[in-house]
């Protein structure tokens, strides 16, 4: 086997030699000092590439939350209101009611025999309205007086025998303990004689009430039954009548608490209608709640006014005028700035830091596209215009730049 290589040469085959390879050089090893510094520089190149990735990451995000705050912020149109040109006159919307009004019931069961007075009849106190047939209440009496006459015949025996037995004891006829009871049934029978009496002036006047009268002098301005309809007494609803006196006319206004202090009782008044243009009625303050409707920071005051032609109707509606000669700040507002919620009618405010104030206002006259505010903001207040229904007290708010001087006119 080992002479193989040297067959083959001697074969004349060529001879292949290998290529020299040149080994690298040998350097020196670096020393140790400066490998420890190579790869600190290495580790703070790496720390402040990262570090500068973060701020730059930070950077854009902080960038991001600004804007996506900016456009958060909800962007509002404001205006200025206008102020109103003073007047003498405070003018309400009023309510006409009558001075008394009462519906009658019937105090008796039975069916209506005829009513005598229709709606719009004119009655005096007293006099009578219907008729209602009482068979069964005529019955009861007739059998009341017929106990009551028992009584009094058992009243007549008893007071026989009681004054016989008192006879017969002073003689030692009888018994203490007979004459005792004797003496009793006497007594008793009295007392029946009493009860049936009651009784009878009870069913008495439950047949009275058959007729039907007038408590006070007025009008009729409902009449609910006709002849043979079942009558049960005092019956929820089922009035038989309603009667009103109509001269005076109490006329009731909700007056503002900016003009609270000015309304007196005695002071002058007037009503007008619309349906009787140029007419106006005039009255007098009767008087006032003397409170301040929380609700609605109102004085609800009462104004009466003679109505002796009957041209003023009752539950009609009006404007009540007052001359309350007081000095009140009075704007008007477009209509769509007002918010209606729970806590009644506000205005959104913007103050100067931006905010939301939400203000509870005074309502006056109704323009149709404004409306006239007796308190609660001022000329130089910067009011939104359709404020949106999620909008809330104390929100920050964007001013549209194109209404920041804005007024309505």
């Amino acid at each position: 086997m080992q002479n193989e290589p040297e067959n083959s040469q001697s074969k004349g085959e060529p001879q292949h030699t290998p290529p020299e390879v040149t080994p690298p050089p040998e350097l020196p090893a670096a020393p140790p000092r400066k490998a420890v510094i190579i790869v600190v520089l290495v580790v703070i190149v790496l720390v402040l590439s990262g570090a500068a990735s973060m701020f730059s990451r930070f950077r854009a995000g902080r960038a991001l939350a600004k804007e996506t705050e900016i456009d958060s912020v909800a962007t509002v149109a404001v205006v200025h209101p206008t102020a109103e040109e003073p007047s003498e006159d405070l003018v309400l919307p009023a309510s006409l009611q009558a001075y008394e009004e009462s519906p009658i019931y019937a105090r008796t069961n039975g069916y209506l025999l005829r009513w005598y007075k229709d709606i719009g009849s004119h009655v005096a106190q007293g006099e009578l309205l219907a008729e209602i047939d009482t068979p069964e209440v005529d019955q009861e009496l007739s059998q009341a007086r017929a106990n009551r006459q028992q009584s009094s015949a058992q009243l007549d025996i008893a007071k026989i025998s009681a004054d016989r037995w008192q006879n017969l004891r002073k003689t030692d006829s009888v018994s203490q303990q007979e004459n005792d009871m004797q003496a009793s049934a006497y007594q008793q029978a009295v007392a029946n004689l009493a009860a049936a009496n009651a009784n009878v002036r009870r069913l008495e006047q439950l047949e009275s009430f058959k007729h039907v009268y007038a408590p006070f002098s007025g009008v009729l301005v409902k009449r609910n039954v006709d002849p043979g309809a079942l009558i049960n007494a005092g019956s929820v609803g089922m009035e038989l009548f309603i009667l009103a006196k109509v001269d005076p006319l109490r006329v009731f206004a909700n007056v503002p608490q900016a003009y609270s202090p000015a309304i007196k009782n005695g002071m002058p008044a007037y009503i007008t209608l619309q349906e009787i243009p140029g007419q106006k009625f005039r009255g007098t303050v009767a008087r006032t709640a003397e409170a301040i409707d929380p609700a609605t920071r109102t004085l609800l005051t009462e104004v009466d006014v003679p109505n002796k032609d009957g041209r003023l109707l009752r539950g009609s509606f009006g404007e009540v005028h007052f001359s309350p000669r007081i000095n009140t700040e009075k704007v008007t507002v477009p209509v769509n700035a007002m918010l209606f919620r729970r806590e009644g009618a506000q205005i959104a405010i913007v103050g100067s830091d931006n905010k939301v104030q939400l203000r509870p206002i005074t309502i006056g006259r109704d323009y149709g596209t404004t409306l006239e505010i007796l308190g609660g903001v001022s000329i130089e207040d910067r009011i939104i215009i359709n404020p949106a229904d999620s909008l809330e007290d104390g929100q920050t708010v964007n001013v549209a730049a194109d209404n920041q001087q804005g007024k309505h006119s």
